[in-house]
This record gives C-alpha cells, structure tokens and sequence, in this order.
C-alpha cells in the first residue's frame, strides 16, 4: 500500500508545481513562460523521484507504468493499482490548485493548467505529438532504470531533463500532457474543451508508452546465441 500511496503523492505534488507553474506564471505566451513551465515539470520529476524513489520506483504517469507492465516490470493487477492512485493523486493536486486561484488575480487563461490543443491545431497533430513525445519519455525512462543496460544512479536527472525537453517542443502544440493523470486532473475542473480533448490527452500517451515498449524490447534484447 505504501508504494501506492507514494505514488499518489507524487503526482500530486507534479500537478501541483508543474500546472501551478502555468496558472501562476500567467501560461506560456512567451518563451521565457515555456521554459520556466518545463522546468517546474522536470524540476518537479527530479523532486519526487528522489523522495519517493525508493519506495514506488516513481512512475507518476500511468504511460510510464503501462511501459513498465509492457516490459514485464511489473505486473497488470500492480500497475492497474498505480495507475489508480496516479490519478487520485492528479485530482488531489488540481483541487488544491483550483482552490489556490480563488481569488487570485491570474493572467492565464487556465485555472489548473489543463490541457488543450487550439483550433489551428488539428486532432492528427496532436494526437501524433502527444503519442511521440510520451515514447520518446518512456523509452528514455526504460532505458535509464534498466538493471542491466541503464544507470539507474542518474534516473532523476535524466528523466527530469528529458521531460523539461518535451515540454519545451510540445508546450506550443498541446500544452504538453505525455501524461493521462496530469491531464484527468486539471480537465475534471477546468471544463470545456479541456475536457471535450480529454480522450487525446488519454489514448495518445498510453499509445506512446506501448510503442517505446516495444522499441525498448526490440533494442534491449539479448541475441540469441547457438
């Protein structure tokens, strides 16, 4: 149960610092407002996987514990439980944003930093943005804790910098998910087309995980010897 309840309060703190960073820093319309939100988001992995590291492996993101059940990490009734209190642990964390911005005089046009994509932007595009970018997260994350080909003393850093990467590419496109639970959370609250987009922010991420899964196995894989 430990395991789970940390990984409800990790997700709970990346929603809280990452979408806080957006609400309070008035979104992201400039590029000093991108790469200050990317950093709460990597800024805030690297946090958590050092305080809870140790006891959850720190998923935080229901792709990356479907990348983990794809590589045979852990197992379906586990990772189901993850993926359950990840998103408590979201919804936790965008209540105490939306009660946060009672009041509060905030520029940002979101009041949890919820997800969306505008309408220049096509669901394709999204869709193929938020499905590459959360691979590309979850195979650097495959890789990193693996036992025997990664390094998991660097996990934090790299995962953390990885998602700081993301974010400052994909922030434009579509706000930058890569992550069901940080998008359940926030749209629950926000309303509107956050949560009318709420499927993408959904199916595209778990998409991702499933093919870095598959990329990982391929690339990792022992030869067969005779």
């Amino acid at each position: 149960m430990k395991k789970y309840v940390a990984e409800m309060i990790g997700t709970l703190v990346l929603v809280l610092m990452g979408c806080g960073s957006a609400v309070f820093n008035g979104g992201a319309g400039s590029t000093a407002q991108v790469i200050a939100i990317a950093f709460a988001f990597g800024l805030s992995v690297l946090a958590m996987a050092h305080a809870i590291g140790g006891v959850s492996g720190c998923h935080i993101n229901p792709a990356i514990t479907l990348g983990c059940m794809l590589t045979g990490r852990m197992t379906n009734k586990e990772g189901v439980m993850y993926m359950l209190f990840q998103v408590i642990g979201a919804i936790l964390g965008s209540t105490i944003l939306f009660f946060l911005v009672q009041g509060y005089p905030t520029a940002s046009a979101t009041l949890t930093g919820a997800n969306s994509y505008a309408e220049s932007t096509s669901t394709l595009t999204a869709f193929l943005a938020e499905a590459l970018f959360t691979c590309v997260f979850v195979l650097v994350v495959l890789g990193v804790t693996d036992i025997k080909k990664g390094n998991p003393a660097a996990a934090g850093l790299a995962i953390g910098l990885t998602l700081v990467m993301i974010h400052i590419v994909c922030i434009p496109i579509t706000g930058t998910s890569v992550n069901p639970a940080r998008s359940i959370g926030p749209a629950l609250f926000e309303g509107g087309r956050a949560l009318s987009q709420l499927w993408l922010f959904i199916l595209a991420p778990l998409a991702g995980a499933a093919l870095s899964a598959v990329i990982w196995k391929m690339i990792s894989s022992e030869p067969v010897t005779k």
